[in-house]
């Protein structure tokens, strides 16, 4: 049997006077992606044939956010005249010589905590046409949900046209939608306009569906995922919102966290088991964790993964860093992308890599920076020592084999060798290879001179 085919209409067209922005409304940030990108994600999980979106006002600075993205369709809603409108020009739009198959669903792009399984229940009702709802402890100001005795849609109420037993109500609409495709066209074209803001609201398409026998069915769902943003305060609680329940889902792992309103997950975040999570701590991108991490307070993870075991101290940044067993890091060290580490790495404080593969029991433990670097196992890099891989327009690397000793204040000019078992003098400008098992030292002679005399200020 053939699966009905799903279109998926994500409503963008808003101007959000109230975010005060040059941005679009749905381009504002929520854990560090688009509001949109989160209502496009939960789209794709129900696998529709087409997900498109009706965009509006600042337009093309949506459509340019989304350029890399080739599989999003784009309907433009040139005049907007409501929520009804912009779903019947959409229809509209996937009109295939007059004709339009399968089901719909219609989100808001400025709605971002909306669950798939929640989406998935709407749309898998089966119905002619299908709301979602939710209940408020108080809904003052939201459309009252009226219901007829079977528990199917009769019709929506505003605020203003409800009398005292319909104000009663707790369910309110949350605008999300799911229905036949060309039923939902039919309805929308017959719309009227004929209301204070001369708007088409697409609510009106409920009291259609009951006044054709066939009232539409009602889906509950929690308060937060029917949760949207007018302006930058309800973004802010959206944010706080998203962070508690990243932080839930962790914990409910067996993450521990010294405390959740402390933790923003912007991204993914795998872990193994007694994983540790001090406060203030971001994690971005793509995050794996092993078994027995454990992860500093003040400290940023982006796009890494750490192996069983690996211990990062406070105020660190770590991106684009793999470890390959137990590692210390930290505190205020800087990993940049291509860091890679064999078990037993230290990392300290005030230490910066970048593109530095370090093997098994190497240390940096002060002050320096290591960067397009080859590192071999058990060798001591020394405070202040530095790699200079850029001589202003190309990049050169850095060899440093087994067990080399380098002294502190010590710069490598690459490209550059130092051989295994070598000993770099402390202080030392090293422009050639040094041999293995010898100490290699460049630095100038010290001298005294005599009679120098300081030199004073001229009254």
């Amino acid at each position: 049997m053939t699966a009905t085919p799903l279109h998926v209409l994500i409503l963008a067209a808003g101007e959000g006077k109230r975010m005060k922005s040059a941005s679009a409304k749905v381009l504002m940030p929520l854990a560090g992606r688009p509001l949109l990108s989160h209502v496009i994600g939960s789209a794709r999980s129900l696998n529709p044939v087409g997900v498109h979106v009706v965009y509006g006002h600042n337009g093309q600075q949506v459509r340019d956010a989304f350029a890399a993205d080739g599989s999003l369709g784009w309907i433009e809603q040139r005049e907007r005249l409501g929520t009804g409108h912009a779903v019947r020009t959409a229809l509209e739009a996937l009109e295939t010589d007059g004709k339009l198959e399968g089901r719909v669903l219609i989100l808001y792009g400025d709605v971002p905590l909306i669950r798939a399984e929640t989406l998935a229940a709407l749309v898998g009702t089966g119905d002619g046409l299908a709301m979602l709802a939710t209940r408020l402890a108080d809904p003052k100001g939201y459309g009252r949900v009226v219901l007829d005795a079977a528990g199917k849609v009769r019709h929506i109420v505003e605020e203003k046209d409800a009398n005292a037993a319909q104000r009663a109500v707790d369910l309110v609409n949350t605008g999300i939608v799911a229905g036949d495709a060309a039923r939902l066209l039919a309805w929308t074209r017959a719309l009227g306009n004929s209301n204070a803001q001369g708007e088409y609201y697409l609510t009106d398409v409920f009291e259609m569906a009951a006044a054709e026998g066939a009232p539409a069915a009602c889906v509950d769902c929690d308060p937060v995922e029917a949760s949207g943003a007018n302006d930058p305060w309800q973004l802010a609680g959206l944010e706080t919102l998203y962070r508690e329940r990243a932080a839930r889902e962790l914990a409910l792992a067996g993450v521990r966290l010294a405390d959740p309103a402390r933790l923003d997950v912007r991204g993914s975040v795998s872990a193994g088991r007694d994983v540790e999570v001090d406060v203030n701590v971001i994690f971005e991108g793509e995050v794996v964790l092993g078994d027995d991490v454990r992860i500093g307070p003040f400290t940023r993870v982006r796009n890494a993964t750490l192996a069983a075991g690996t211990v990062v101290l406070a105020h660190c940044d770590l991106d684009g860093v793999v470890t390959h067993g137990p590692c210390t890091i930290g505190p205020f060290a800087r990993l940049r992308p291509g860091t890679d580490l064999a078990a037993g790495v230290h990392i300290g404080n005030f230490v910066e890599t970048k593109n530095a593969v370090i093997a098994e029991g190497s240390k940096a433990n002060h002050l320096s920076y290591l960067g397009d670097t080859v590192i071999g196992s058990k060798v001591n890099i020394g405070a202040g020592t530095i790699t200079c891989n850029y001589d202003g327009v190309n990049k050169s690397r850095t060899t440093i084999e087994d067990r080399v000793f380098v002294g502190s204040n010590s710069s490598l000019v690459a490209p550059v060798t130092l051989r295994a078992g070598s000993t770099i003098g402390a202080g030392s400008v090293i422009t050639k290879d040094a041999p293995a098992d010898t100490l290699t030292i460049s630095r100038a002679r010290q001298t005294a001179i005599e009679g120098w005399v300081r030199p004073v200020r001229k009254p």
